[in-house]
C-alpha cells in the first residue's frame, strides 16, 4: 500500500477545507479509492493506486491553494475540480488544475471569476470579440457573466451604456391575455436580467442609471429602428427569437458597441412553424471569424448539482426519441 503525507500550511483550517464532517475528503475517497486519514494538521493519503494517491494529492493541494486565497469552495465547484482532474492524466503537464486555469480571469475588482474553465473561455471570448454567442443549459452563467462582463465595460468606461432584451415569448403564455402595456407584460420574463444587475451595482445607482437610460432592459421589440452606438448590448432567451427577429437585432449594433447573444437551444418556446433565429445563425456566421461561438455543456452548471442531473436526463430523453423517430 502507498502512502501520502501532506502538511496543511498555516492558517488551513481542516474543517474549512473539506467541509462539515469531512464530506470533500469523503467523496475523494470514493471516487479515486483511497483512504484520507486527518491527525492534526496532517493529511495521510493511502491506497493501492499510486495514480490515485496522485490525483488525490493534486486535488487536495488546489483545495489548500483556494482557501490560502480565501476562496470558499462550494460543492458544485468542488464536484467539478475533481471531474477535471479525473480527466487529466496525473502526467499531463499542460494541466495546473481549476483553480490555477481561472483565478486571473477576473471582473469587477476580482469580485466575479469564472467557477469552470468553460466559463473562463467564454469570459475570454467576450473580452476579445465584438460579437459573441454563448449557447448552452441552464445554469452555466450565460446570462450572469454576460451582465457582469456588461458591468465592467460601464463602470471603466469602454460602452457608455448597456441594454439587456429579451423576446417576449414564454412557454404557455399569451402575451395578448395580459393586463397591461407590452412593457407590463413582459416585466416578469426581464426579471432575471434585474436580479443580476441588482447583485453588482448598489439599488440607488442603478435606478439612476434606469431613470438617464444607461441601462436599459427593454423587450426585444422595442429594438427596431434603433441604432445603437458605444453599447454593451445583450440578447437574452435567443433561442425564442425567430430568422427575422435575429436578423433585425443584429443588424442594430453600432460603431463602438458589443454584443452578447445568449440562449439554449433545447429550451425553444416558439410554435413549431417558426425556426430558431439562434439555431439558424450558427450556420450563417460560422465562418466569420471575428465573431466568437462559445458552447457551455452541463459541465458548466454551477446551480444545484440536481440540476446537472436533470439536464443530463432529459438529454438523454430526447436522444432516444429521436432515435424512435428514425
Amino acid at each position: 500500500m502507498a502512502v501520502r503525507k501532506l502538511s496543511l500550511p498555516m492558517g488551513v483550517e481542516v474543517a474549512e477545507l473539506f467541509g462539515e464532517y469531512d464530506r470533500k475528503a469523503k467523496y475523494i475517497q470514493k471516487k479515486l479509492d483511497v483512504r484520507i486519514s486527518i491527525i492534526g494538521n496532517e493529511i495521510w493519503i493511502k491506497g493501492e493506486d499510486g495514480n490515485g494517491i496522485d490525483i488525490a494529492e493534486k486535488i487536495v493541494d488546489e483545495l489548500v491553494q483556494m482557501s490560502r486565497d480565501g476562496h470558499l469552495v462550494e460543492w458544485r465547484e468542488f464536484e467539478y475540480i475533481v471531474d477535471q482532474h479525473l480527466q487529466h492524466d496525473e502526467d499531463d503537464d499542460s494541466f495546473k488544475g481549476v483553480y490555477n486555469e481561472v483565478k486571473e480571469t477576473t471582473l469587477l475588482s476580482n469580485r466575479i471569476r469564472p467557477k469552470t474553465i468553460g466559463q473562463k473561455n467564454y469570459m475570454e471570448t467576450m473580452k476579445e470579440r465584438e460579437l459573441v454567442f454563448s449557447i448552452g443549459p441552464a445554469g452555466t452563467g450565460k446570462t450572469y457573466l454576460a451582465v457582469a462582463m456588461a458591468v465592467d465595460f460601464l463602470k471603466s468606461g469602454k460602452v457608455q451604456r448597456i441594454i439587456l432584451t429579451r423576446p417576449a415569448v414564454e412557454a404557455g403564455e399569451k402575451l395578448g391575455y395580459l393586463p397591461g402595456t407590452l412593457l407590463d407584460k413582459v416585466d416578469p420574463y426581464l426579471r432575471p436580467l434585474y436580479d443580476a444587475l441588482m447583485e453588482m451595482i448598489p439599488a440607488e445607482k442603478l435606478s439612476y442609471y434606469r431613470d438617464s437610460s444607461i441601462i436599459e432592459v427593454v423587450p426585444l421589440a422595442y429594438m427596431r429602428g434603433r441604432t445603437l452606438n458605444n453599447s454593451f448590448i445583450i440578447l437574452d432567451e435567443a433561442q425564442n427569437t425567430t430568422y427575422q427577429q435575429m436578423k433585425m437585432f443584429l443588424t442594430r449594433i453600432g460603431f463602438g458597441s458589443r454584443v452578447v447573444v445568449t440562449g439554449d437551444i433545447t429550451q425553444i418556446d416558439l410554435p413549431r412553424d417558426s425556426g430558431s433565429g439562434l439555431v439558424v445563425v450558427q450556420r450563417v456566421l460560422k465562418s466569420v471569424a471575428t465573431i466568437g461561438f462559445s458552447y457551455l455543456t452541463d459541465q458548466d452548471v454551477v446551480r444545484n448539482p440536481l440540476v446537472k442531473d436533470i439536464i443530463k436526463a432529459y438529454d438523454e430523453y430526447e436522444r432516444e426519441e429521436k432515435t424512435e423517430e428514425k
